[in-house]
């Protein structure tokens, strides 16, 4: 209460009309909300009223990414102890390395050591990420005289899990000014965006730097370690999908690779996209809540189902993608969080509960599809879920026209 009661009394009237700071009462008004829930409320009959605004929606899907972000945390600095304890190597160099020092006296096998070491990795991309998406938010806001939108606290949190450790963060602050700017902003804000801004920023690193965004020396970060992602050893064909690794592929990693594994998430890979079962309680939580729609959660899982099968039977002798199982898509790779946390956006994501369906079937198949028919670009995710907006509003307007159709031959019947 003493905060509040000095934010209204002592800051607040400099912002207000009249105040000497009143022509940046929008980056004020930004932090107060991110603080108090806002005071102006809509109380006329002519509103749906509900318990839950778009504040309470967002940071509901915040919470829910917190699993996936403490094992990021966790998993981010147990692959790099693991290579420092067991296998010699040193810390990438930098400014890190001395607050990576800081951890000399912790047992570096001990939970809280990696987690400490995760953090070194993960807070600095954080900070990044807001710091430069709230200077294009409160610019864009500023110039058309309107609030700052909530919508960004959750575009940032997914973009920093969609992100390796080892990534630089001026590529970061590229990222995300990409994703809000050109993927948001420039559409007119939150709510009128046709792609996922997130996933926006995302492709434009990959496509723009392709060595620190899917390289194999970006996903551990130690110095002069190369480790190959799953997926990648799965298209190279060192995985055998029954019995798990084989051969020698990941010799120097210290890491068991089984189907258990990767749906526990210890293995290399993206920030938050690891560990299936720490995105699962995410889902839950959204589901719980119906902030997320189980449709196209389902849908998504019965389009990867039907083409992995399909291609499963069909086989090939020279593309070992063929023979992975629809099991193994779900938890290799970032499909587990895309179709919990992107391909579930409200936004970007198709309307109408028959879309819904078609929509993540859409996405299924083609992350299938790109994975097995093109090798060298064994993901998919991003593509797919950025392809299936842009298939969207087509997808509704079908599934609207052909509700009308069906409506007006019900009519017609009955009238003769």
């Amino acid at each position: 209460m003493g905060l509040r009661h000095y934010l209204d009394s002592k800051v607040a009237p400099h912002f207000h009309e009249g105040g000497k700071l009143e022509k940046y009462y929008v980056f004020y008004e930004m932090f107060d909300t991110m603080l108090y829930s806002p005071p102006d409320t809509t109380r006329t009959a002519s509103h749906v009223r509900d318990g839950i605004d778009l504040k309470r929606v967002m940071m509901t899907v915040w919470f829910a990414t917190f699993p996936a972000i403490l094992f990021g945390l966790y998993n981010t600095g147990y692959q790099a102890n693991l290579q420092i304890t067991e296998f010699g190597y040193s810390p990438i160099e930098g400014w890190r390395t001395d607050l990576v020092a800081l951890l000399a006296g912790f047992d570096y096998t001990s939970l809280w050591a990696n987690m400490l070491h995760g953090a070194v990795y993960y807070i600095p991309i954080m900070i990044t990420v807001y710091v430069g998406g709230f200077i294009w938010e409160g610019l864009f806001a500023w110039k058309r005289g309107h609030e700052v939108n909530e919508g960004f606290f959750v575009t940032g949190i997914l973009f920093t899990l969609i992100l390796p450790p080892a990534i630089p963060l001026w590529q970061v602050f590229l990222g995300i000014s990409f994703g809000v700017v050109i993927g948001k902003e420039v559409f007119g804000g939150t709510g009128k965006n046709f792609l996922n801004p997130a996933l926006v920023g995302r492709a434009f690193l990959f496509f723009a730097y392709p060595a620190q965004m899917s390289g194999d020396a970006v996903w551990t970060a130690v110095d002069n370690f190369s480790g190959a992602t799953p997926l990648s050893l799965a298209a190279s064909g060192d995985l055998d999908f029954a019995a798990g690794l084989t051969g020698n592929a990941l010799a120097g990693q210290g890491m068991d690779l089984s189907w258990m594994q990767t749906f526990l998430g210890g293995i290399q890979g993206s920030i938050g996209e690891t560990s299936t079962l720490a995105i699962l309680f995410g889902a839950a939580l959204l589901l719980i809540t119906r902030i997320a729609s189980w449709r196209i959660m389902a849908g998504v899982v019965v389009g990867v189902v039907a083409l992995a099968s399909l291609l499963n039977s069909v086989g090939s002798d020279t593309n070992p993608m063929f023979a992975m199982p629809w099991y193994w898509h779900l938890t290799l790779g970032g499909l587990a969080f895309g179709l919990v946390f992107m391909a579930t956006d409200p936004v970007s994501a198709a309307m109408t509960d028959t879309g819904k369906w078609i929509f993540g079937i859409v996405i299924g198949l083609m992350v299938v599809m790109i994975r097995v028919l093109n090798p060298a670009f064994p993901e998919g995710v991003m593509l797919a879920i950025l392809f299936g907006n842009l298939c969207a509003p087509l997808i509704d307007f079908f599934v609207v026209q052909a509700n009308i159709r069906r409506r007006q031959r019900r009519t017609a019947g009955g009238a003769a």
